[in-house]
């Protein structure tokens, strides 16, 4: 018997979805479970799975079309037979579908319209000409490099985070993302739904919050050293690897628990405190971005912290994020600084007040004084923090006083890290 595919709803406010990628094309053989296409919603972008066993007879709505929710996009049946054309509902777009036949070689000799191509599934590949040509001109090997997209695949930020961990090889034309170049579409290209929201989103919020930006530089010299003599052990014990980001994390939380204004948001003219931290954590993704939430923060350890940013993060660039987990954030950090970046100016993730955005960590020449009020010049590992405010609800000083009592957590760092 015939079963129909629908799109699912990922979430009680979300009421349509967009087909981004057909990861099967009809005649395929498909598990139950197994990703059959992508969705693009105004929460997350997600593989969705087969719900049965069977093959793929007939797609019925092309990629790039948005519909509403329970709307059927595909049929799956026991048993498959010979293509055939059909036009669809989804803007006139021609789709191959199955009718039934008991000649299997008919399959093989069916004719197949162009426009079907728009079904058909890209290869998987381990990275893309980009990556590829990014480690080149850095002289990287990509076998060095864990890939946290779909199936292990290389993504550009994985290139560009081992890059900024670890720097260029040697003989590498330059570093970074300077090195590449990245070629130019000759006509016009539509935004995808999810570049869509932020653009919208974006907008909204400059046209909310009147932004305000402060800068601080912070010495992590400390923490370097710190991670550098945990990181293996780290790694060994508890699963993850030891990035700067879950010191930052710790630092911030303990500071929104101090400076809880830094924290609320302004909901019909009234400041709202919310009891809870729900840290928000940009993912640059190759499509786009997105913010998963550590809901309850600070009611994570070190380690937990650590643990639950490494898995929202892989989750995110795998489309594997639950709808709940990219909503609900009560303060956001963005690591802008992956991309070389010293600091940048962010804008507020709407209803939330503040966001800090996390620059490029470099080595700098540093004047040290003592006890005794000498000097001294001293190379220091530095980064720069931006904290974008909302100068409705927090003031100058309120948001000076967290970003110093942020400073001085990181730079006195004395807090076990299990």
């Amino acid at each position: 018997m015939p079963t129909d595919v629908i799109m699912p709803q990922m979430g009680e406010s979300i009421f349509e979805g967009t087909i981004t990628k057909w990861l099967k094309k009809a005649g395929d053989r498909v598990e139950k479970d197994e990703p059959l296409f992508e969705i693009s919603t105004d929460k997350v972008d997600a593989e969705i799975p087969s719900p049965a066993a069977g093959v793929l007879t007939e797609i019925k709505i092309a990629v790039g079309a948005t519909v509403e929710v329970n709307t059927v996009v595909a049929v799956i049946s026991e048993r498959g037979g010979a293509f055939s054309a059909s036009t669809t509902a989804a803007g006139g777009a021609v789709l191959p579908t199955l009718v039934s036949t008991p000649s299997a070689s008919a399959v093989r000799s069916a004719t197949v319209p162009p426009k079907a191509e728009l079904a058909a599934p890209q290869a998987t590949q381990r990275s893309s000409p980009l990556v590829r040509r990014i480690a080149k001109e850095n002289n990287l090997d990509l076998n060095r490099i864990v890939g946290t997209g779909s199936d292990g695949r290389i993504t550009k930020e994985d290139v560009m985070r081992y890059l900024s961990e670890r720097g260029p090889g040697s003989g590498a034309a330059k570093a970074g993302l300077a090195a590449t170049q990245v070629p130019v579409p000759r006509e016009p290209q539509p935004l995808s739904k999810m570049r869509a929201i932020i653009a919208q989103r974006m907008v909204e919020s400059m046209q909310i919050s009147p932004h305000v930006h402060i800068v601080y530089k912070v010495d992590m010299t400390r923490i370097v050293r710190l991670r550098e003599r945990e990181k293996a052990r780290f790694e060994q014990r508890h699963g993850v690897k030891l990035t700067y980001m879950p010191f930052i994390a710790t630092a911030a939380i303990e500071m929104l628990g101090k400076f809880p204004i830094v924290n609320a948001s302004l909901v019909d003219g009234a400041i709202q405190y919310h009891q809870n931290i729900h840290l928000g954590i940009a993912v640059a993704l190759e499509w786009g971005l997105i913010v998963p939430v550590v809901k309850q923060a600070e009611r994570r350890d070190f380690v937990g912290l650590a643990q639950a940013i490494a898995d929202l993060a892989g989750r995110a660039r795998a489309k594997k994020l639950l709808p709940d987990e990219a909503s609900g954030s009560t303060f956001t950090l963005t690591n802008s600084g992956i991309f070389g970046e010293e600091f940048g100016t962010p804008i507020i993730n709407q209803p939330e007040s503040a966001i800090l955005a996390i620059g490029s960590l470099r080595k700098e020449p540093v004047v040290l004084t003592d006890a005794e009020d000498n000097d001294t010049i001293a190379i220091r590992s530095v980064q720069y923090f931006c904290l974008g405010f909302d100068h409705r609800t927090i003031d100058g000083a309120d948001a000076g006083k967290f970003m110093g009592a942020f400073k001085q957590t990181l730079e006195t760092w004395d807090k076990p890290i299990g």
